[in-house]
């Protein structure tokens, strides 16, 4: 890559993550504040992604669709756009987006507000039926001042969602801000020959590692632990000719419950696996995407069509499609055992607060080393909250945070351990949990044990890995986090 090449696609990653400096330290919510679970993008004229923040690999993957939904609408310089409605670029109803004009493009924030409206607070039901029941449905709709009042007004805590949203709107203001510095300075000419030549050299490089790899069909299959029984998810992944197919027939059909998702969601996880084995170092951009097919039949679990509730799909079926991808390339090159395969969802919350959080676990094995305790894997990347901060800001209390110990799967190399974590309750409030692994514990790989399957416990009582009731001052929920799964015989 010549130097003004990497110069000038240093400079793009740069606003890309001044913009995710700028929302995080502007928001309200501790979740974005503190967890960070937030991402931001720059994207080029033809809507194609040039450069990412490394921020969730389940939003950044899904963006390009977004934007391709707001160009449908012609948006003007200075124009804003926000969306969140998953069948047209979103992921879940939480995560929304706002798209803007830029001198060169478009950029691109997205955010998991801690309410949308919905049935239950948080906007994250376990027993969710339609999309409806989940939230407030957002196409493509020009953001202004009277239709955020709109919007916050159908949401709990309004000040709350108002300043999240403006921390977004600050970040756009900061892109475009830096962008046209950037166009001042170099020219928007080779800015914009730039944006062309790093989306190329990145799907060079990829398709030189694919290359690499060898040819063949690959097969496997996994299992979402849907309350009414098991789920499939089926792939097949075929590597030819310095080009991936991942195809999805056979996967159980879209179910009634909020395990679905849109095929955007599901393209994102199959986008994060080919950066993993591939050219994982590679600065982000959509060019390293171009040799990669996605295909799932329509109505399928994971090309899911409205009004399907999609609230879980995001969060656990993303990771189950990654186990299931990884487990299929397992056939053909070493790839680490499985992890926790869940975001552990918590969301907390009545009428004066809500709070939503994602918990790590153990990550798998790798062929050469132990896997990592206590760590966010796969789809997501976020932080967990710090109990000081929790506790400042919700009536919730931290009884206990700590390793999992002895849950990761004995093998050559051991998988991490889980976590477990307790929170009390110091008002009344309503309880949703979204988990997984908790019948299906987490896979070890080339003669590795398995990790230990999580649980979850309200009052020391098990309590489903879906569920959502309604708790009473001083009541205590306990999540115990999977383990990750070993790899190699033991010793």
């Amino acid at each position: 890559m010549k130097i003004e090449l990497q110069v000038l696609g240093s400079a793009l990653r740069s606003i890309a993550e001044e913009m995710g400096a700028v929302l995080i330290r502007s928001s309200f919510s501790a979740n974005i504040k503190e967890r960070r679970d937030c991402s931001t993008a720059l994207f080029d004229e033809a809507g194609r992604m040039v450069a990412q923040a490394e921020h969730i690999p389940v939003h950044l993957g899904a963006m390009p669709d977004a934007v391709a939904a707001v160009m449908a609408h012609d948006p003007a310089p200075g124009e804003v756009f926000v969306l969140n409605d998953p069948y047209s670029g979103g992921t879940h109803l939480p995560d929304v987006t706002l798209v803007s004009r830029t001198e060169v493009g478009f950029a691109v924030t997205r955010a998991h507000h801690a309410d949308v409206g919905g049935i239950e607070p948080g906007s994250m039901p376990a027993d969710s039926r339609t999309l409806d029941e989940e939230g407030i449905v957002i196409p493509p709709t020009r953001l202004d001042e009277a239709t955020l009042a709109d919007l916050v007004k159908r949401m709990r805590n309004p000040e709350e969602r108002r300043g999240d949203f403006r921390a977004q709107l600050a970040a756009h203001n900061l892109a475009e801000q830096r962008i046209d510095e950037l166009c001042a300075r170099r020219g928007r000419r080779t800015v914009v020959a730039a944006m062309d030549e790093l989306f190329a050299y990145s799907e060079r490089v990829v398709r030189a590692a694919l290359e690499r790899l060898p040819d063949g069909r690959f097969e496997a299959e996994d299992a979402l632990e849907a309350p009414e029984g098991d789920l499939l998810i089926r792939a097949a992944v075929t590597i030819a000719g310095g080009e991936i197919a991942f195809d999805f027939a056979g996967t159980s059909p879209q179910h009634p419950g909020n395990l679905n998702c849109p095929l955007s969601v599901t393209r994102s996880a199959c986008y994060f696996v080919v950066r993993c084995v591939t050219a994982p170092d590679l600065p982000s951009s959509g060019g390293a995407f171009a040799p990669v097919t996605v295909t799932a039949p329509e109505g399928a679990l994971v090309n899911a069509r409205p009004p399907a509730a999609v609230a879980a799909g995001n969060v656990e079926t993303s990771g189950r499609i990654v186990d299931t991808v990884f487990v299929a390339l397992g056939e053909a090159l070493p790839v680490p055992a499985q992890g926790q395969g869940t975001m552990n969802n918590v969301t907390l919350g009545n009428e004066r607060f809500t709070y939503y959080e994602t918990l790590g676990g153990g990550q798998g094995a790798c062929p050469d080393a132990d896997g990592p305790s206590a760590v966010h894997v796969t789809m997501s990347n976020t932080l967990t909250t710090p109990a000081e901060a929790l506790e400042v800001a919700y009536p919730l209390r931290v009884e206990r945070h700590e390793l999992r110990l002895g849950s990761g799967g004995a093998g050559l190399h051991r998988g991490g351990d889980g976590v477990v974590r307790e929170l009390r309750v110091l008002e009344p409030c309503r309880l949703s949990l979204i988990s997984e692994r908790r019948r299906h514990a987490p896979k070890g790989a080339r003669g590795g044990e398995s990790g230990a399957a999580g649980r979850n416990l309200v009052n020391g009582e098990k309590v489903p890995a879906k569920t959502t009731r309604e708790l009473d001052t001083g009541d205590v929920v306990r999540i115990e986090t999977p383990g990750g799964g070993g790899f190699g015989t033991p010793r």
